[in-house]
């Protein structure tokens, strides 16, 4: 069979002898944190100066842009090469076909006409390429059997033309033009792994040593799931727990024995996009012309300084911790009954021991072994088994279920270490063995704190409530003139409680912002996301009641002098005030009195003053109309003189009634700036 064309030959032959995955560092060192990076180490073995290759996943290369390092201290890092993000893009822009003409041989002749070529074959010629075309080739009975390519050359003989079909080889007389296809050729076949890049990093040194590269990038992050064992005994201080750790490899990459280590922590992480390029926009300055001057504006100058960059290692001191079990279940669960599926509560683990660190900002835990895990594939290992501290109590969340709490078990962190968060499933040792009893969720839980794990409803105790209020006013005192009291409102909660058995209860109820807890007085309520937690003792008995109360105190201000009469009198019967203030304000009302009956006497005479003047006025006014000498005349006369008498009798009383009253408010105004 005729061969098509040498190069379309040479593009399969680079094809199957390039690696697909480039590794010449080999992965040693996984460290995953629970906020989403990842820390991964390699080593290799290198004398002198030396390339290494390292493939990564193309969403990684910004991180590793980011975070690479390099350990190595008899030598120096070169630099770090890497195609660009579009490779196919830049090797194709300056060259005399595209990608796609490489797809045929009669593509790529097309795409290079007027270039010179040799052809060897039945039919050997040398000139410049004009054109193909299509042809169709029939058999005797007219049907096309197959497409056959007619190239056009100009030689030195005139216009000539061959089968490409029919042709052994091609060559392109030009060396340039060669190894162009060649370069093209060669970036299709590195290109096959489009999504991930090798990156080629230069060592320089004189000896022989080990080298150390490392990068940080987003990976799934670890999840912790928990086991508590609780004893039989409900009154027991002491349970099993057991920590898992899921680990995911999602990382593009088989780890083969790495050393794992898993951190608990939430670092500030970002990301930034090192291998995207990036355009300064620049004004675009007018073509200057003879007679037009368009000089720039001077902005000033800022002086460039550079500055120095380095990179820090923290190392860290490893605190041994219990060997972690795994927990061990011998039958599946087949329809039998799920008390006796647990027969042994003896939980089996590994040889090796977790090693933990607590930071001030995170919690490590090591492995004791190297681990393989797959691309793709997830492990499960166990970080934490111990015995811990735990309570059980009953916990009542109005919003979670009004009726019945939930049965909690308290777990105190006596450990050496934090616990991360995860899901918790609960088991109860009994006589019949091991069952399981419900499923909670551990937040992150520090050295020496405690969490709440709710897990079931607990229907042994009902609880029943009824919400008060009330407000009274306390506490006043009477000063310049100003009396201050206290305006108590109350809130109230009144829980009524019925149990089968005695137990803790802890009763959840909201903090009202600026009032205060009054009852009842213990010292071990606690707060928790704007609500009082309290505890409380229940017997195994009906008619139980308790109640949980909240005061705000709000203190208000009364002027004496402005205060209705009526409203000083409640205060003075308020029994709350104390005696003192009491009588106090019933001796201000006493005196209010006297000034309230002095100005009345003023305002009695003034009122007979007013009307002697109308009457004299009326008379006045008769005497215009009367004969003089009369007798009705003389008898208004004599009433004139009487109302005259009696206005000068008048006025010494309006005199006296004056005095009257200024001393009557001033005795209530010095007695209460006297009072303090």
């Amino acid at each position: 069979m005729p061969k098509r064309f040498s190069l379309v030959v040479f593009a399969v032959t680079l094809l199957s002898s390039t690696s697909l995955y480039a590794q010449d560092l080999a992965l040693k060192r996984v460290m995953l944190s629970s906020g989403g990076m990842g820390y991964f180490e390699y080593e290799a073995d290198v004398e002198g100066d030396a390339h290494l290759k390292l493939t990564v996943v193309l969403d990684q290369v910004d991180d590793v842009l980011k975070s690479i390092v390099v350990y190595d201290d008899k030598g120096g890092v070169g630099g770090l090469d890497l195609p660009s993000r579009e490779p196919l893009a830049q090797t194709f822009r300056n060259l005399p076909f595209v990608e796609s003409d490489l797809g045929s041989s009669e593509g790529l002749l097309l795409a290079l006409r007027g270039a010179e070529i040799s052809v060897g074959g039945p039919h050997t010629l040398n000139g410049r390429i004009i054109g193909v075309v299509q042809e169709q080739e029939t058999g005797a009975d007219g049907q096309v059997t197959k497409d056959r390519h007619r190239v056009s050359v100009m030689s030195d003989k005139g216009l000539q033309s061959f089968i490409l079909e029919d042709a052994e080889n091609i060559q392109f007389s030009d060396p340039a033009l060669q190894s162009q296809i060649d370069h093209a050729l060669g970036a299709l076949a590195a290109n096959h792994m489009r999504d991930s890049r090798t990156l080629d990093l230069t060592t320089t040194g004189h000896e022989k040593r080990k080298v150390r590269v490392a990068y940080i990038v987003q990976t799934p992050l670890w999840k912790a799931s928990y086991r508590i064992v609780l004893p039989a005994d409900p009154s027991a201080k002491q349970a099993t727990v057991q920590g898992w750790a899921t680990v995911e490899n999602l990382s593009g990459q088989d780890w083969k024995g790495v050393d794992l280590t898993l951190i608990s922590g939430q670092p500030v992480t970002f990301r930034q996009g090192l291998y995207r390029t990036y355009l300064v926009d620049r004004p675009e300055a007018p073509v200057e012309v003879v007679g037009r001057l368009l000089p720039g504006i001077d902005q000033g100058a800022v002086a460039q300084h550079k500055a120095d960059a380095g990179w820090g290692v923290n190392g860290g001191v490893r605190a041994a911790l219990p060997t972690v079990p795994a927990l061990a279940v011998n039958q599946a669960y087949g329809g039998a009954d799920i008390a006796k599926l647990y027969r042994s509560s003896a939980l089996a683990g590994p040889e090796g021991t977790i090693t933990a660190q607590e930071g001030l900002t995170q919690v490590v835990f090591h492995l004791p072994a190297s681990v393989s895990v797959e691309n793709g594939r997830t492990l499960s290992a166990p970080i934490i088994n111990n015995q811990m501290p735990v309570e059980r109590l009953a916990l009542y969340q109005p919003d979670v279920n009004a009726i019945h709490p939930l049965s909690t078990v308290k777990l105190t962190n006596d450990g050496k270490t934090g616990l991360p968060p995860g899901i918790v499933t609960i088991y109860e040792n009994g006589d019949n063995g091991i069952a399981y009893v419900g499923d909670s969720r551990l937040s992150d839980l520090p050295v020496n704190d405690y969490r709440l794990l709710s897990y079931a409803l607990d229907q042994t105790v009902t609880i029943a409530q009824n919400d008060e209020a009330s407000s009274k006013s306390v506490r006043a005192a009477i000063a310049n003139g100003v009396m201050r009291y206290n305006l108590i409102n109350r809130k109230s909660v009144v829980y009524k409680v019925k149990s089968t058995e005695p137990r803790l209860l802890l009763v959840e109820t909201p903090k009202f912002p600026g009032w205060t807890l009054t009852d009842p007085k213990t010292s071990d309520a606690s707060e928790i996301q704007g609500k009082y937690r309290l505890p409380f003792n229940l017997k195994a008995e009906d008619g139980q009641q308790f109640s949980i109360t909240q005061e705000l105190v709000v203190t208000q201000r009364e002027a004496l002098t402005q205060t209705m009469d009526s409203d000083l009198l409640a205060y003075a019967e308020n029994q709350e005030f104390d005696n003192k203030t009491r009588e106090e304000l019933r001796h201000i009302v006493d005196l209010r009195t006297d000034v309230a009956k002095a100005d009345q006497r003023v305002r009695d005479i003034e009122a007979s003053v007013n009307g002697i003047g109308q009457e004299q006025a009326r008379i006045r006014q008769n005497l215009q109309s009367t004969p003089a000498g009369s007798d009705l005349q003389k008898r208004y006369l004599a009433k004139l003189n009487d109302q005259e008498t009696l206005l000068d009798d008048l006025s010494e009383q309006r005199k006296q009634a004056l005095q009257m009253d200024v001393n009557a408010k001033q005795a209530l105004n010095d007695y209460i700036s006297a009072l303090n």
